[in-house]
This record gives C-alpha cells, structure tokens and sequence, in this order.
C-alpha cells in the first residue's frame, strides 16, 4: 500500500537540511530492521507462540496513532461476544523491571501511561514488559481464563508470534515517508501490505477499516458533576495534550465550539507542577495525559474520555480470522 502521488508530493515539501543529513542513518535503520524480519520469517531468529491467539495492534510511524482507543474498542467489543481478553503492552515510561501486572490504582510512574488508561478503562488483565513474550505468559499463568491476548503496539515485536496483524495510520499519514531518524518510519509502507487489516483513523489513504473517535462530556479529574461544553462558555480554558497528534485534541475541542490556550507536549510527557501553572478558570485534557497529573495543577481539571467506533465489524473479522474461517 504505497504513499499516493499527491502525499509523496506533500513528503518531499517536508523533508529539510536535518533529515537529509540523517537519511543514510534512516537508510541503515529499514535495512536493520528488514534483516530482522527476515530472519525471523525464515525460523532462524525464532518465534514464541502463546497458548491462546495474539492480535497485535501496531503502526508503522513513531510515536501515536490511535493505538490505544482501538485497543479499548477491541476489548470491548471481543467481551461481548463471550471472550475474555487480556492486554499486554511495553509499557513506555515504566519503571518496572521484567514483567509488572498493572493495576487501576498503579502509578503511570510504575508501569507507563497506556497501560494504565487501559487498565483503567477495560478492567481487564493487563501486564506491561520489554519482552511481550514474557508478558504474554505471565498474564496468562495468572488469569488461565484469558482466552485472547492483545498486544498494544508489538508490529515490531516479531519475537511474539501473531494470529492478527492490525495496523493503524492517523491523519498524518506517512509524513515525510522516510526512515528514523530522517522521519517517522519505523518500517516502510509496504509493510501495510503484509497486515491483516489497515485501520484509518482520519486517514485518508486505502485502508479496509475505519475509525472515529466520539466524546463530548468532561469528567472531573475530582468528584464533581460532569460537565459539557456549554458549561465551559465564557471560562478562560487551557487545553493540556501530550499525545502523538496533540493538534488532533485540540482539533476535537474546537469542534465542540470551545474556544481556549493550547498546550502542547511531547508523547509521554512526564508532567511537572510548573507545566500546569496557567492563569484562568480550568484545563482540559486527555485521559492519557490525566493520569500523570495527580495532584500538579492548581486549576480544576476537566478530562475528555473518548469512544472509539470501527467500521466495518474489526472484532467479527477477528474472529473469522483465529476460527479459521476465510472474513466475509
């Protein structure tokens, strides 16, 4: 599934002096990391399977695309057709060694942001570890009723052996289409033709799937009554986001018709007081970015949950898939 003519247009307009300087590091990356994938294609770096189907949900690009929403929606939506998931990520920004079990009352600290949201809101079995392997049979040794294991941005990952492969591409696409560190690609885009499915989450590239993302009522960060956006009317408001698009955030306020001070962070930002120190009457943000505030800002905090939806049925095709029955 190769960039389209107009969006290797828009990549070459983005490429400057730096990423030109780093293309020939890029260039070894994808050789690297297509060397890898050879080698364990061939059995000769070899694979681990789990006792029960794997669905990775990945991307090609660094940082995020949606990965955890749809993770979310799979969760969901595997539950109710009588499975029992569990869910197991790397854990980014932990400070745990090995394999850690998250809990609902962990710390993002302890065992990194996503991990946490999805704990949070899935209340399912999750466990975080650099080695997805060693994650994966922890959690099924301690919940042996997990029939599925969903890996939350394992595509590379190719020590798990996988059932499903998802990929998810936002709005931004490829970008400059180069390899890291001259751009974003951790593999190249030919890869999304070697996955099961290609979700679009904005995207408006060839992809089988689609997704959206809905929300329009605030949960306190304290126990107070939610809110809705015209109960922000006339409020002096900061938008707070450090996720992979923080624009996308921001983006979805807007439409809401508020109007407010965007602030952006890098992915994972680890917050601190002075962050959050703005003058007005409240802050908006992310579930993500929510967890890692605590107790930092002084203003009362809104937080936006959103809902993923995927369209056609993503579970059912799942479902076909590990059965053994060819998708409709």
């Amino acid at each position: 599934m190769p960039p389209s003519k107009h969006s290797v247009e828009r990549a070459w307009r983005r490429r400057g002096p730096l990423s030109w300087l780093l293309l020939p590091f890029g260039l070894l990356f994808f050789l690297i990391a297509a060397l890898r994938r050879i080698l364990y294609r061939f059995g000769i770096f070899a694979q681990v399977r789990l006792a029960v189907p794997v669905v990775v949900v990945g991307n090609i690009t660094a940082g995020g695309s949606g990965k955890t929403p749809l993770t979310l929606w799979l969760v969901d939506q595997l539950g109710r057709r009588g499975r029992h998931p569990g869910v197991i990520s790397r854990g980014y920004g932990g400070e745990f060694e090995g394999v850690c079990k998250v809990s609902p009352d962990g710390t993002p600290c302890e065992v990194g942001d996503e991990p946490l949201l999805i704990a949070r809101r899935a209340r399912c079995p999750v466990f975080v570890g650099r080695d997805r392997v060693a994650a994966g049979q922890a959690l099924l040794a301690a919940h042996p009723e997990c029939d599925i294991v969903i890996c939350d941005d394992g595509l590379q990952h190719y020590r798990l052996a996988r059932d499903v492969e998802i990929a998810v591409v936002d709005r931004r696409g490829f970008m400059n289409g180069w390899p890291l560190p001259a751009g974003p690609l951790r593999e190249p885009a030919s890869r999304l033709r070697t996955v099961d499915a290609v979700v679009a989450n904005g995207w408006n590239g060839a992809a089988g799937f689609r997704m959206t993302l809905t929300g329009d009522r605030f949960e306190p960060l304290k126990v107070r009554p939610d809110g809705t956006p015209c109960d922000f009317a006339g409020k002096r408001l900061h938008a707070v986001a450090g996720i992979g698009e923080p624009q996308r955030f921001f983006d979805h306020l807007a439409a809401l018709g508020l109007e407010f001070v965007a602030h952006p962070f890098p992915d994972h930002h680890a917050y601190v007081a002075a962050d959050l120190a703005y003058d007005g009457d409240a802050i908006l943000t992310t579930e993500k970015d929510a967890v890692k505030f605590g107790a930092l800002a002084s203003l009362p905090v809104w937080v936006l949950p959103v809902t993923a939806t995927v369209t056609p049925d993503l579970a059912q095709f799942i479902l076909e898939r590990i059965d053994g029955r060819p998708p409709a």
